[in-house]
This record gives structure tokens, sequence and C-alpha cells, in this order.
């Protein structure tokens, strides 16, 4: 296989966490992680974070693998509708951060060991939200993972492919577990000072729910609009949001998946030690 194939596979997994469609949902995924995440021992922490990158990550590359490989023959006709995915994920979004910002806070019903589980600390939640993260993303990004990685699958040639789909799966998750490590350990080191802000802590993540839900579901209805021919000129929130995410993307591009991997191990390696003393 080219290297030059690997590289452009995590280059594009990479890219896909700050894609313009479902960049918003990316502060999204850390107010839950940040909601959900009662830890005191930064070792356990740092664990909770990765585990649960790994959940998302798992359910954006699965949604993408079974559209990608199952559903290509009716792709045109399944993408006309994504944009009402996305109003109805953007607006369950903030519904779920109205219910947050008004101080109320989501758990399982059924109970286990330790009483009912927080939402946001289940892997299956989480890989949950992964899918929803994939559908809002995928007309803006499909496009790339079936270049790239369903191309190669479909010559017949199912181990490139498949180490195509691991190196897609790898970029996204070092962009995602770098920026989510980075904010479990910023989290531990400021729970004192969360601690002391009692129940406005959640309520500003609630806050922050309700802003990216907000903006999902009007690009989702941004694109419907389009597609009917109804909008032809520029949107202002669809604008302005679009210039945060060109410099996400740009940063994501300088960095590199070679360096936020690097990044994400010296955080880890860093977060370890200090654990141990």
């Amino acid at each position: 296989m080219h290297e030059g194939l690997v590289g452009l596979a995590l280059g594009a997994g990479a890219l896909a966490a700050v894609n313009p469609c479902g960049f918003a949902l990316l502060p999204a995924y850390l107010s839950l992680l940040v909601l959900g995440d009662h830890e005191t021992s930064r070792r356990r922490a740092l664990g909770r974070a990765l585990l649960l990158t790994a959940a998302m990550t798992v359910g954006f590359v699965a949604l993408f693998a079974t559209f990608g490989l199952l559903l290509t023959p009716v792709a045109s006709e399944v993408q006309q509708h994504l944009p009402r995915f996305t109003v109805v994920a953007g607006l369950a979004l903030a519904l779920l951060g109205l219910w947050v910002a008004s101080g109320r806070e989501i758990r399982f019903s059924r109970r286990g060991r330790h009483g009912r589980r927080p939402l946001s600390g289940s892997f299956w939640s989480m890989a949950g939200f992964g899918v929803g993260y994939a559908a809002a993303s995928l007309t803006c990004t499909i496009a790339p993972f079936l270049a790239v990685v369903v191309a190669s699958f479909r010559a017949d040639d199912a181990v490139e492919g498949s180490l195509l789909f691991v190196a897609y799966a790898l970029g996204m998750g070092a962009v995602v577990g770098t920026v989510a490590v980075a904010v479990a350990l910023a989290r531990q080191a400021l729970v004192g000072r969360l601690r002391s802000a009692g129940r406005w802590g959640p309520r500003v993540g609630g806050v922050l729910l309700v802003l990216a839900g907000g903006y999902v579901a009007w690009y989702g209805w941004w694109e419907l609009r389009v597609l009917a021919g109804r909008s032809s000129g520029p949107d202002p929130v669809v604008d302005a949001a679009g210039s945060v995410q060109r410099w996400l993307a740009d940063a994501v591009s300088a960095v590199g998946p070679g360096g936020w991997a690097l990044l994400l191990v010296v955080m880890c390696g860093v977060a370890l030690v200090r654990a141990r003393r």
C-alpha cells in the first residue's frame, strides 16, 4: 500500500472532527464529558476520557462504514434526507441542554451497584452520540471517506481498505482524544473551583449544549432551504460559524495527525507520572 494513502486517510479522519456540518458537536461532546465526570482521581479521569472518546469514534466511523459500504447505490436519495436528521439531532441536543441548564441531571433509569449512572458516563451512550455526530457530518465528509477508504474495499483489496479505515478512525480519534484528555485534565486541575461553583457549573455546560444544538439545527434547516432552492444568498449564522470552522480546520491541518497523536501520548504520559507521584 502506498504510504500517501495512509497519510491521506489519517488527514481526512482528523479533518472530519471539525467538518463544517457537525463541528459544533465537538464542544457539545466536551460538555457532556465534563458534566458526567465525577472522578477525583487523575488517572481514572484520563481513562474515562480515552474510553468515551474511543466510544464516540467507534460510533462515528461505524455509521460511515455502513453508509459507504451498504448504502452507496442509493446515496443520492439518502443524502437528500440527511439535513432533516441534522435538524432533529440539533433540536434534541438543544432540549438536552435546556434540561441540564435548568439544574436537572440526566441519568439512566436502570440502577446498578453505584446507583443510576450518568448518561454521559456510558460507553454506548457516547457511541450513540458518535453516530449522531456522523449523521450530522455525512453531507460534508462522506465524499473524502468514499474516495479514500471505500474505493479500496470496492477494488477487492479488503486488507488495504481495512487499514485505511483504521487510519481514518485513528486520525479522528487523535484529534478528539487530545482535546478530550486536555479538558479532562483541566477539569481535574480546577476541581476545587468547579465544586465551589456548585450548581452553576452544570448550567454553563447546559448552555453550551443549547448553543451547539441550536447551530446544528440551524445548519440543517439552511441545507434544506438550499436543496429546495429557497436560499441562494449567504446566511450570516452559517458564515460566521464557517469562519470559526475554517480556523479550526487550518489548526488541525497545521498540527497534522502525527502531531495530534504525539500530543495525546505526551499528555497521557505526563498525567500518569503526576498521578503516580
